[in-house]
């Protein structure tokens, strides 16, 4: 029986929430167990790490209440263990569960803020180097040509040095955190710059483009309105797996002493205090870091193949 023409008419239009429960992303989330756990270990993580000063069972920042005389102590299992300190202590008397956990803070706020700026770097150069074309679209690629001729890190490590050689060790301690986010940030932007750049040439001779400049519309205007969400998919594909690279260049800076202070208990940080007592049996202070490391890691590296495949038509 075929639907008339009013109830057609009087049917409500679906919400962009019921659109999206209703849509194959969702669909496709909701049937691998695998991307669902992972999802729940990050909401987990994130909220544990926002709320540490309240999630955390003993603040290790808080000098007064660090005793040294719990220095080195096992896991709260092992024989010698105290049931105050679920994962042990560290060399300095600090919980192990504790310090993961405003560990994991930093570490995500580094690798959010470095991606962000990647992403407005990238994304903008990308747009401009797609749509101007010419002799800047060629200056622009070619520096990031020399760029993807360096590794990451050593680019990293080359914008720390040179910050640590021109600010005093003092100064330098207090904006630890912003030279680390800015120095992982500029070592990723080439990616989202070439994705941008390549779907920005498919996008601007495209006709709606054409009817904008007819109408009269600016080039920044037709990029930020038209061709920016275009754009946008792969943008969100990178961005997972990139946040997953920046939190491992952050730990990796920080293990090799070269990212934040020593006194704030990044994953890097942690992971190489306790490598200095791995081999005298304290194999707690590093092991759980790294494992807290590996599994956040792995979760966002997930959840990252599961957006590409869910986003890409060609795989559905």
């Amino acid at each position: 029986m075929s639907v008339s023409t009013s109830e057609q008419a009087g049917a409500a239009p679906k919400s962009r929430l019921r659109s999206f429960l209703d849509g194959d992303v969702w669909y496709s989330f909701t049937r691998s167990p695998v991307v669902m756990l992972s999802a729940i270990f990050l909401i987990v993580t994130f909220l544990a790490a926002v709320f540490a000063p309240y999630v955390a069972p003993h603040d290790p920042f808080d000098l007064a209440s660090i005793d040294l005389m719990d220095a080195s102590l096992p896991p709260a299992w092992e024989a010698d263990g105290d049931p105050r300190f679920l994962l042990g202590t560290d060399d300095q008397g600090r919980d192990v569960l504790s310090t993961i956990i405003f560990g994991a803070r930093i570490s995500l706020i580094v690798g959010i803020a470095a991606v962000a700026f990647s992403i407005v770097l990238g994304v903008g150069l990308g747009l401009i180097s797609g749509y101007v074309g010419g002799r800047l679209d060629a200056f622009i690629m070619r520096v990031a040509d020399v760029q993807l001729s360096f590794p990451s890190i050593l680019i990293a490590l080359l914008i720390d040095g040179v910050a640590r050689s021109v600010i005093s060790r003092s100064a330098h301690d207090e904006i630890a955190l912003y030279v680390l986010v800015f120095a992982i940030g500029v070592s990723g932007w080439v990616q989202y710059a070439r994705t941008v750049r390549g779907s920005t040439l498919v996008e601007r001779d495209k006709e709606y483009v054409q009817a904008a400049r007819v109408i009269g519309m600016g080039p920044t205007l037709i990029l930020w309105r038209h061709v920016l969400p275009n754009v946008m998919g792969p943008v969100l594909v990178i961005a997972t797996i990139h946040l997953a690279v920046a939190i491992i260049t952050e730990a990796t800076l920080s293990f090799l002493g070269v990212g934040v202070p020593p006194t704030t208990p990044s994953l890097g940080t942690l992971i190489r205090i306790g490598n200095d007592y791995l081999f005298s049996g304290e194999w707690w202070i590093t092991i759980f870091p790294g494992v807290a490391l590996v599994l956040l890691v792995l979760a966002i590296n997930l959840l990252g193949d599961w957006l590409r495949d869910a986003l890409n038509p060609k795989l559905r």
